[in-house]
């Protein structure tokens, strides 16, 4: 017994040092922890560069976006308690969460570095009170570039989350969970399902579906006119009929074309007047995110969401020549003009140095922004601009570079001299008539050295050297008929343009409003131009006619407006949801009451269901367009669509037909006999055989969009050069 007992106290104290060995290795690692600081990020991207900006007295970790946010299944805002919002943690974010509050409880300073704009600062509300951070804190850090000057700068001036900014983000929040999840059940109820509304998507849907009822609606209109081919000196060029006496008169019919002509025949052109001079052309304003969408949509013919993506990889920096990652780009969410005097003075000093002094104005160019701009950080911009495109065009993708091009070239051009031009122009009197011709040229280019110009060709059309009272020689004269044009379309640089010009939305929201629109078959898009669905038009419609202030250009902007008053003026946001809820909130129960279920027609097909004999009819679904039976649902018979090329089956001579892959909707191409034949490929079979081989042919694409043709026998010699061109290419 005696044994027993001294055992079990040797072994008590044996657990005792154990425990007080763990306790003190504890305390020596959370000794060595809390020398370190925690920086928290939201792009594990950004964490690792900004880690060696940093040091090792710090730790960067990310929250890869929002950690909590409303839920996703219910409603999520109590409008009876004053509509506080009801946040819940984002589904698969419990760990990470774990993780973030172990490395803070050891760490001796969190700093939330999130996006520097409302939402990245409302990020950083909910990390503070998702860690125990007091709001009051001084651990707010943002920086406008991922650079090492930047992030250290930062580091040194932590300020209080501003609230402000967060509430504006909130009510923003809020406000489109009102609409979309009290609109969207009534669309599924009256229309269909799958459908949704939103503040800002249904005035886009609605601007695209009023301009193709303009366009329904125009009458062209007959008018004419009329060039005359003149020459000077051996120098041909046009001259415009401009009307009587140098009154502008329009030319309705061909009648009154005719009578023009009939004056002029044998007159004399004669120089009545000359003007001769210079005009500057200045520099457009570095990019803004709106800008940028809309000049990489013209210029590469990017969509705005590829052009978002391009420009967060850019910002988030990619490896140089040392092997670091860089930001190349300033944060690509802005709506702001504004340069920094630092970056002022690097590109003056680059400027000079490549062009020469006269490239260099007498001081930095400055550019007014837009009204209701928020200002909020500068303009985009090249974080170096000694990291010139072609010296880093080998660290980046062909759109990586494309895109950083014009960034890097719009930034460099804002900040030259003006353009100037030599301009002539002429009154030519025939009997009576007036023509007026002009031209011009470039003296010196300035900015235009840099930044490409769509017009620099047209300003290169300069006219020959006249007096008053030479006579011209007439060549020809050329009398036109035309007709008035109806507007054209909606492309999305157009689209966003609109939007951006009448306070609709926010440059950051306008890629996934169009990605959206599509999604929801609204819109669709016909040779680069948005064209309404019927679904697009039957929606519009039931929504303006019960919801008129969720489809209104003004009221949307004012709202805009009130918003952004959270911000800048510090109004109260709840107060902005009161507002407009108790109207939309009558306007609901009417909708309920008064809209009538609305019958989709459907498209019928020549394609018979082979189960019960009926025409099938045309669906939508998640990867598109199928067929389906009309006598759904005692007949379930679904097929897909299948579209044919004009191309045999290599393997057994049917036709090769479109399909498409499983959940990812990806097209590939296969023969129609399947499952008797098996060809299958990813590549477009072409109805050519190989020049070395005899194999088929197959159009490819390089990885970025350009088509070309290579043989499908990965083995033959001739696709050993298009695999050394496609590297010389990307």
């Amino acid at each position: 017994m005696a044994n027993e007992t001294a055992a079990a106290k040797k072994k008590a104290a044996t657990k005792k040092t154990v425990a007080k060995k763990k306790t003190a290795a504890k305390r020596t690692t959370k000794s060595a922890a809390s020398n370190k600081n925690l920086v928290i990020v939201e792009s594990p991207a950004k964490a690792k560069t900004i880690e060696k900006f940093l040091g090792k007295n710090y730790i960067v970790r990310a929250s890869n976006g929002h950690l909590r946010d409303l839920p996703k299944s219910t409603f999520g805002v109590d409008v009876e308690n004053n509509f506080e919002p009801q946040y819940t943690t984002i589904r698969g974010k419990a760990q990470l969460i774990k993780g973030l509050k172990d490395e803070a409880k050891k760490s001796k300073m969190v700093y939330l570095a999130t996006d520097p704009d409302r939402e990245g600062e409302a990020i950083s509300w909910h990390i503070a009170n998702m860690l125990g951070i007091d709001v009051g804190d001084e651990c707010r850090i943002e920086f406008n570039e991922i650079t090492k000057d930047a992030v250290t700068s930062a580091i040194k001036k932590p300020r209080k989350i501003d609230m402000d900014r967060v509430d504006a983000q909130q009510a923003r929040r809020v406000l489109d969970r009102l609409v979309g999840y009290k609109l969207s059940p009534l669309l599924w109820k009256k229309v269909k399902k799958g459908l949704s509304a939103g503040r800002v998507q249904s005035v886009a849907v609605k601007v695209i579906v009023d301009r193709e009822n303009e366009i329904r609606g125009f009458k062209p209109e007959e008018f004419w006119t009329i060039s005359a081919n003149l020459k000077k000196d051996d120098q041909e060029f046009e001259a415009k009929y401009y009307g009587p006496n140098g009154k502008k008169t329009k030319l309705e019919k061909e009648a009154d074309a005719q009578a023009v002509l009939d004056a002029v025949k044998g007159a004399d052109f004669v120089v009545q007047k000359v003007n001769s001079g210079t005009r500057k052309k200045n520099a457009l304003p570095p990019f803004t995110t709106s800008f940028l969408q809309q000049a990489a949509a013209g210029k590469l013919g990017f969509t705005a969401k590829k052009t978002m993506m391009l420009a967060q990889m850019l910002y988030e920096g990619v490896p140089l020549a040392d092997g670091n990652t860089t930001g190349l780009i300033t944060y690509m969410r802005t709506d702001s003009t504004r340069v920094s005097g630092e970056a002022q003075v690097a590109a003056r000093e680059y400027v000079e140095k490549k062009y020469g002094p006269d490239f260099v104005p007498g001081k930095p160019n400055t550019y007014r922004g837009r009204k209701n701009a928020q200002d909020a950080h500068e303009a985009i911009r090249p974080t170096y601009v000694t990291n010139t495109p072609d010296e880093i065009k080998k660290f980046l993708t062909n759109d990586q570079y494309k895109l950083y091009k014009l960034i890097y070239t719009r930034f460099l051009a804002s900040q030259m001299t003006p353009a100037l031009f030599e301009t002539l122009s002429y009154d030519i009197d025939a009997n009576g008539q007036t023509f007026k011709a002009s031209g011009s040229r470039i003296l010196f280019k300035g900015h235009l050295a840099v930044y490409d110009s769509k017009t620099d060709d047209d300003e290169q059309r300069m006219l020959p050297k006249a007096e008053v009272k030479d006579v011209l020689e007439l060549i020809s004269i050329n009398p036109k008929q035309n007709f008035t044009q109806p507007p054209a379309r909606y492309t999305e640089a157009a689209l966003i343009k609109f939007l951006e010009e009448r306070g609709i939305g926010r440059p950051s929201t306008y890629a996934p409003i169009i990605s959206t629109i599509q999604d929801r078959g609204y819109v669709r898009k016909e040779a680069k131009s948005f064209v309404p669905t019927e679904l697009g038009e039957i929606v519009t419609d039931l929504m303006a006619k019960n919801f008129a202030d969720i489809v209104d250009i003004t009221f949307t902007a004012d709202m805009e407006e009130k918003l952004d008053n959270v911000e800048q003026d510090g109004a109260d946001w709840k107060d902005v949801i009161r507002n407009f809820y108790g109207p939309f909130e009558k306007d609901l129960e009417l909708g309920e009451k008064n809209i009538e279920r609305v019958k989709l027609p459907e498209k019928v097909s020549d394609v018979i269901c082979e189960k019960c004999g009926a025409n099938m009819v045309y669906k939508t679904g998640r990867f598109g367009e199928f067929l389906a039976c009309p006598n759904y649902p005692d007949c379930k018979n679904t097929k897909p669509i299948v579209k044919k090329l004009d191309v045999p089956c290599p393997k057994c001579g049917g036709n090769v037909v479109i399909k498409r892959a499983g959940k990812s909707g990806k097209s590939f191409y296969g023969c129609e006999n399947y499952p008797n034949c098996d060809f299958v490929s990813w590549d477009k079979p072409l109805d050519e055989k190989c020049e070395k081989c005899g194999s088929y042919m197959v159009e490819a694409k390089y990885k970025y969009g350009k088509a070309y043709k290579k043989c499908s026998n990965p083995e033959c010699e001739t696709n050993q050069k298009k695999k050394t061109d496609a590297k010389q290419d990307s």
